[in-house]
């Protein structure tokens, strides 16, 4: 009766919570709480095998570009000819490798991107393949991993005194802090036009904060009938959203700040805006910055979505790069294009089915080799053909970028042990 009386607090307890939210900031911050705060505190990383090897902690912020559906990887970063070659024409670069016609802007960036080929996975489900490549483990039974970002969080500390240390725009924050604390999941930007909505008026409302405060004192009782570490981080919550509200970097969030023109570059749209926000996130030391962007799940139609798609994201990603290299910023910040999966060799016209045993993903900045390709495909892209790369891999050299501890464990609240990657090696080659 106990157990079930505590469950039902917490339900009710976050969802009066997430009203107040709602009330200072308009959006949903705070996840269902899950984990020990005994994994709450930064644990030091310096102290780290890994640290004279190539790459290691040059990137000190992340940029996390999910295309949600599963890329073709023949239509856009391994370009084939034959049976398997889609609408697109192979396109050189100034790099030495082509891409297709489908992303020409890119092409102009060639030379500051690195791309991986030989991604290789075995799971061709949506919902599965997404939780894998934002966690770097499959999903099975009750167990919720993290993702990147609160490995970064955990190990490193926050990365601002004011702001989250993560973000994820487009989406709601799934799958973010996993087994670690609420406190570091990251906060949803749901749309980047709006940014933070009503954040303007809560940053001077002292009618808010008092709200926030009522909140607090009615739940003093709860408190001590229930003094646990679940219950300690929804008290961080009040603190984490009070000082959010009075900080002065709030105006990270307004895109208006911007240039018509930078705004055109990146495209007037939720996924262009998104990167566009991303990198103002940088510039004020928000460390890992999410950015989804749908519809990639092309079984139909692929010429006329790819056109659509294609363009959408060739001028944000070609805009986020050269924009970051403009500003000084690309050395320290990586960005990172994933998806679920990659498309069949199969082209009759229409589309492409779900295909993960080869595919290909992006990395940029952080440390990462300019205008370098990592690993091929077979002739036709359907396997790996040299330095396969499993997710577990892509995690690991990511997270070696950002200085994490690759071997060390964390014990879960159901005493498992995990680490960055899955114990998996970083692709040390793509290194400069």
């Amino acid at each position: 009766m106990s157990h079930q009386m505590n469950a039902k607090d917490s339900v009710s307890r976050r969802a009066f919570v997430e009203r107040c939210a709602r009330a200072a900031f308009g959006l949903s911050i705070l996840p269902l709480v899950k984990g020990s705060a005994a994994l709450a505190a930064p644990q030091n990383a310096a102290a780290n095998s890994n640290a004279a090897l190539p790459g290691f902690g040059r990137a000190k912020n992340i940029i996390w570009l999910r295309l949600s559906g599963g890329l073709s990887h023949i239509d856009t970063f391994d370009p084939k000819t034959g049976e398997a070659q889609g609408p697109a024409k192979a396109v050189g670069t100034k790099a030495g490798f082509q891409l297709t016609e489908f992303l020409p802007k890119t092409v102009g960036v060639a030379d500051k991107i690195c791309v991986i080929r030989s991604m290789t996975a075995k799971v061709g489900v949506h919902a599965q393949a997404a939780y894998l490549m934002r966690t770097a483990y499959e999903q099975r039974g009750t167990v919720v991993h993290p993702a990147m970002g609160a490995w970064c969080q955990h190990y490193l500390g926050p990365s601002h005194q004011t702001l989250p240390s993560s973000v994820c725009i487009n989406q709601p924050s799934r799958h973010g802090n996993g087994f670690f604390p609420a406190t570091y999941s990251p906060l949803p930007i749901l749309d980047p036009e709006e940014g933070l909505q009503n954040s303007a008026a809560a940053s001077g409302s002292e009618r808010t904060a008092a709200r926030l405060s009522l909140a607090n004192e009615l739940d003093q009782d709860f408190r001590q009938h229930f003094p646990d570490e679940n219950v300690k981080a929804y008290n961080d919550f009040y603190d984490n959203t009070l000082r959010l509200m009075r900080s002065s970097e709030l105006k990270a969030f307004d895109l208006s700040n911007e240039t018509e023109k930078l705004r055109d570059d990146y495209g007037r749209n939720k996924f262009g805006q998104g990167c566009l926000l991303a990198r103002r996130l940088v510039q004020v030391g928000v460390r890992f910055i999410e950015v989804e962007s749908g519809g990639w799940d092309m079984h139909d139609d692929l010429e006329d979505r790819m056109t659509d798609k294609g363009n959408e994201f060739d001028s944000a990603f070609a805009a986020l790069v050269a924009d970051l290299d403009a500003q000084g910023l690309l050395d320290t910040t990586l960005v990172a294009v994933t998806t679920e999966f990659g498309r069949k060799p199969n082209f009759d016209g229409g589309g492409r089915g779900h295909h993960p045993i080869c595919f290909s993903t992006v990395l940029a900045g952080g440390g990462v080799k300019r205008g370098h390709v990592h690993g091929a495909s077979n002739a036709t892209g359907y396997e790996p053909a040299d330095k396969p790369m499993t997710i577990g891999s892509f995690h690991a050299t990511i997270g070696h970028a950002a200085g994490l501890p690759l071997t060390k464990e964390v014990v879960s609240p159901s005493g498992r042990p995990f680490t960055v990657g899955n114990k998996a090696q970083p692709a040390l080659e793509v290194f400069a």
